[in-house]
């Protein structure tokens, strides 16, 4: 086989190993971040705990996802395999560092002025969010050395840097937490999150070093007789500037939920939505997260390949178009899970893991709507990164119009579903719902209409997308014996003991409809796995 026929199955390849790494990342990262949750539930307040985890991560997360995510997005679509892309791709990841650490300041600066008193008043606010400031222009540094790791496919770079950094920072917030004064709890949470950019930075300088890697540095490109001297490459600086722009209403789309609750709830309630928001998107960010990162990643490259034409072309966009409607079928699938067996056991789950004054919070209720969230997350997530990878300048310019739209959609849902309808916090998960689902239609469309015009009409269909009849329909009967058995053991108590019978009726059901996934989908299956092997 030629040479460029075998570079669709190589990004295939590398895009499943990568899968692999970042699952393992993020399990190791989860069970983490859930043991340290259920230790600091129990050491801070549910004010301390909702102002470090509603109000400190929406700062660091809006000065990181502002300042880098255009970039990260852009550098991704560069050819694989250009020797002359390095230098070029090199010097647009600087931007980042070069834009982000300013920014780090004024955005703490503006946070400080504008936050409540209530806010202002606990015990070394402004040292802690001085630190989280610091700790974001620490973990910018390390860009160009992410992207580089990211281009070259090594995420065994950054599973290893983002592995240590984690376990730095749950040990870090612990110590400081459990040893120190009382005062001192933002000031945990501040140090664990500088633990945690130090950690980054120091592995990535360790697998690359230094040395060219934080210089601008002139690229001279021949162009048939002509040559032209340049520091960046235009079409991947107009993108990195579409995409950035664009991030600005992203973001608030992604995080309004909590940009809300941080303005318009109580510090205890904050801290009972904080912890719903981190059990809740567990499942999410193990599995899903993880398939999102990759997948963008395999897409802008089997993208950038498809421009060359031809077969290597025809072999890129058809694999895209069978890994897209997989991804979209495994989503399919977490719905049905949950759908049919968080409600009847989320209440022995929250009696067993949330403390007894977070059950006097917005929490429950909160994690009763994410049964629903989690999985539009998955799909959305999914089509964003396709969109992502194949969109032009133009096709950003309609997706800002229908973001803007989407954005006052979403500010009208949340104060008709929080105020109107009475339905306090976990109305903004619900109007967070609506808002991820028109995002992810919209995707969709973009990409049934990609895949038309590139001669693939039913690479992506609806149907591609669903379980068997006979998949749901052990679904459905499963759902009805759990309820069933939720109510016949409803006055017996929230123990594992007490709930034995209940919890052996879950579990058989569960059984059944894995085992009915399988049966009636072995063909499905079986046709996944050879196209796989075989690339």
């Amino acid at each position: 086989m030629p040479e460029g026929e075998q570079e669709s199955p190589r990004l295939l390849s590398a895009s499943l190993s990568s899968a692999s790494y970042l699952v393992l990342l993020q399990l190791f990262s989860r069970i983490c971040t859930f043991i340290l949750n259920q230790i600091l539930v129990r050491l801070a307040s549910p004010q301390t705990f909702g102002t470090a985890s509603i109000q400190f991560e929406l700062l660091l997360s809006t000065i990181l996802f502002l300042s880098r995510e255009g970039v990260r997005n852009a550098v991704l679509r560069s050819a694989p395999g250009k020797a002359s892309q390095g230098q070029l791709v090199t010097n647009i990841s600087l931007l980042p560092v070069v834009f982000g650490i300013p920014a780090s300041c004024i955005f703490s600066i503006i946070y400080i002025t504008t936050s409540p008193a209530a806010t202002r008043s606990q015990p070394y606010f402004v040292p802690s969010v001085a630190t989280y400031a610091v700790a974001a222009a620490i973990e910018l540094a390390s860009e160009p050395l992410y992207i580089r790791a990211q281009n070259d496919f090594r995420f065994d770079v950054r599973v290893r840097a983002e592995g240590i950094a984690v376990f730095t920072k749950s040990t870090v917030t612990f110590l400081v937490l459990a040893l120190g004064r009382p005062e001192w709890a933002l000031l945990a949470f501040a140090a664990g999150q500088a633990g945690y950019g130090l950690a980054t930075l120091g592995i990535f300088l360790i697998a690359y070093g230094v040395r060219e890697h934080y210089n601008f540095q002139k690229v001279i490109i021949t162009n048939k007789e002509n040559k032209q001297t340049t520091t960046f490459d235009p079409e991947l600086l107009r993108l990195a500037r579409a995409m950035t722009v664009q991030s600005f209403v992203k973001h608030f789309l992604t995080e309004g939920d909590k940009f809300l609750v941080s303005w318009l709830s109580p510090l205890e309630d904050q801290g009972g939505y904080a912890i719903a928001s981190n059990y809740g998107s567990l499942v999410a960010r193990i599995v899903f997260q993880p398939i999102e990162e990759t997948s963008r990643v395999f897409f802008s490259k089997a993208f950038a390949l498809a421009k060359d034409g031809g077969e290597d072309a025809h072999n890129a966009l058809q694999t895209a178009g069978s890994l897209l409607m997989t991804l979209l079928l495994a989503s399919m699938h977490l719905f049905l899970l949950l759908a049919t067996f968080a409600p009847p056991y989320l209440p022995l789950a929250m009696s067993i893991f949330l403390p007894q004054r977070y059950l006097a919070t917005s929490a429950p209720k909160i994690l009763g709507a994410y049964i629903y969230y989690i999985p539009i997350m998955a799909f959305n997530g999914i089509l964003e990164a396709f969109f992502a990878s194949a969109c032009t300048p133009a096709d950003l310019r309609k997706q800002s119009t229908m973001m803007a739209a989407a954005t006052a959609g979403f500010v009208a849902t949340s104060v008709m579903f929080s105020r109107g309808l009475d339905m306090g916090d976990v109305g903004l998960i619900w109007a967070n719902i609506c808002n991820l689902g028109a995002r992810a239609l919209y995707a969709w469309t973009f990409a049934r209409g990609y895949f038309t015009k590139s001669g693939f009409p039913r690479a992506v269909v609806p149907s591609l997308a669903m379980p068997p009849a006979h998949v749901l329909s052990v679904f459905a009967v499963a759902a009805s014996v759990t309820r069933w058995s939720a109510h016949r053991n409803a006055d017996a108590p929230l123990s594992i003991m007490a709930q034995k019978a209940h919890l052996s009726t879950g579990v058989v059901c569960v059984f059944a409809c894995i085992a009915a996934c399988f049966i009636f989908q072995r063909a499905r299956l079986a046709e996944m796995t050879r196209a796989l092997r075989s690339r």
